[in-house]
């Protein structure tokens, strides 16, 4: 798959016009900025479905009283078979329903590492630093960074090579305070995203999805690093160190 996805003719170069002139912050405070970055991130195949969005400051749009995870959840409990690039069905959920938030949907063509702020920017520094192809990244306003990939996909040997506690469900999150890893069946707001709270916190492209998506085993290390160190250091967690399995 990285070489279908990452080496397609002309896709970067066409990828890039939607945010020359504009940074992904700005085009993102309009609405004909919120519907050009959601086309974007769909044209480097990224699947997308509307989601939830803030309401009265820190309640959710949806009618669940006392919603875990308030403008963070899709709206369509079949948002896995929703989930779609295709730019017409996109621009319609964009224009019918301006307020809502996008999920991405993991583990059908990208992953995504999601780590702690301050561990993932140390961990970009440090990769972009040493040549490292890193491919799109986002910064959220309540503390993560989300590193984009190519999905793993199902190795045949994944029992053998890989420990199933990295793996990250929406439903599992809180249980992994340092790297989670969303893959099949998980998923993750895709810029632009409003959170909720009392300021204006989004989530926002730092490295657009003009990016290729690269290999997640070649940003592992980094991040594993970095949130040993970070994780390790706030009160109340542990650092945690996972054993990869080849």
């Amino acid at each position: 798959m990285s070489a279908t996805f990452g080496g397609r003719g002309g896709r970067q170069g066409k990828l890039s016009q939607w945010l020359l002139g504009r940074r992904p912050k700005e085009a993102a405070d309009d609405d004909s900025g919120r519907e050009t970055l959601l086309l974007a991130a769909a044209a480097a195949g990224l699947p997308l479905a509307p989601a939830a969005h803030p309401a009265d400051g820190y309640r959710c749009s949806c009618d669940r009283v006392g919603c875990p995870t308030p403008a963070r959840h899709p709206v369509s409990f079949a948002w896995q078979t929703q989930s779609t690039t295709d730019r017409a069905q996109i621009e319609r959920w964009a224009r019918h329903q301006p307020t809502a938030n996008f999920i991405t949907a993991t583990g059908m063509v990208h992953d995504v590492l999601d780590v702690p702020l301050a561990a993932g920017r140390e961990a970009l520094d440090r990769l972009l630093g040493s040549g490292v192809e890193v491919g799109p990244v986002a910064e959220s306003d309540d503390g993560r960074m989300l590193f984009f990939t190519l999905t793993r996909g199902t190795p045949e040997d994944e029992d053998e090579w890989w420990p199933c506690e990295l793996d990250c469900h929406p439903e599992t999150m809180d249980e992994h305070p340092g790297l989670r890893w969303h893959c099949r069946g998980s998923y993750v707001l895709v810029p632009p995203a409003r959170l909720p709270g009392d300021a204006d916190q989004r989530v926002r492209w730092v490295r657009g999805p003009e990016h290729p998506l690269p290999d997640p085993l070649s940003l592992l290390e980094a991040l594993t690093d970095a949130c040993a160190r970070h994780v390790g250091s706030e009160p109340g967690h542990h650092g945690t160190s996972w054993p990869l399995h080849h």
